[in-house]
């Protein structure tokens, strides 16, 4: 099964709820089922560059991600290989030298705010969701995300926020939602429509793809 592997993208501005509706997926569909890729540990590597430097780099822009590495990752996994993904360092703006394995897994999620932004991207997916949640409920939950996770300060999350991640939403993030096939209102709060998503969705789409009947048990794992 892991050579007709389905990629599911789940795209939304930072703080919608993608990660919230990728776990509940996960708990719906089984964790043996399902291998997740984030966009954010394809940030660019920047070992050339001065920690200052790294520190002024927008990261809610297309350029600041490294796709065609994403995007041939994401072919050798549908293709049934494993690869060696990359860990990204928060707080030092770099990657890190370890590597992740992830092995192919009949399922593939790959989550991300600007998933939608790259042609490629799109075409390997297999069903696209888009997460839509108010700005205002997003950047309190960047907030806490940042400086819990992150270690970063409050100035230093709100300076970021008004500088790229407000602006790019506006150019890169909400227009691209155009290209979902399914919109999940309120993010993962909404459990009516992941709930949905799963049953009307993954079903068909996945028992298309690995061409074999996907059914679900009553507690949501694939049988």
């Amino acid at each position: 099964m892991t050579s007709k592997a389905c990629i599911i993208g789940i795209c939304g501005g930072s703080g919608s709820g993608k990660s919230t509706v990728t776990k509940k997926l996960i708990e719906l569909i089984g964790r043996d089922n399902v291998s997740v890729i984030e966009q954010d540990s394809y940030y660019k590597d920047q070992s050339n560059l001065k920690f200052e430097q790294r520190v002024n780099t927008n990261y809610d822009h297309p350029l600041a991600f490294d796709n065609d590495l994403l995007y041939d990752h994401l072919k050798l996994l549908k293709s049934g290989r494993e690869i060696e993904k990359p860990i990204y360092d928060f707080a030092l703006h770099n990657r890190k030298r370890e590597r992740e394995i992830v092995f192919p897994k009949p399922i593939i999620i790959l989550e991300g705010i600007l998933i939608f932004s790259e042609v490629n991207l799109i075409d390997i997916m297999d069903i696209k969701v888009f997460v839509d949640t108010d700005s205002d409920v997003r950047i309190i939950r960047r907030i806490k995300r940042d400086m819990k996770e992150r270690e970063r300060s409050l100035d230093s999350v709100i300076d970021q926020y008004m500088k790229t991640v407000r602006p790019s939403h506006l150019q890169f993030v909400e227009p691209s939602k155009r290209y979902a096939d399914v919109i999940i209102p309120e993010g993962g709060d909404n459990e009516v429509a992941i709930d949905r998503l799963t049953i009307n969705k993954l079903c068909v789409i996945i028992s298309f793809v690995i061409k074999e009947e996907v059914r679900f048990s009553p507690n949501g794992e694939v049988i």
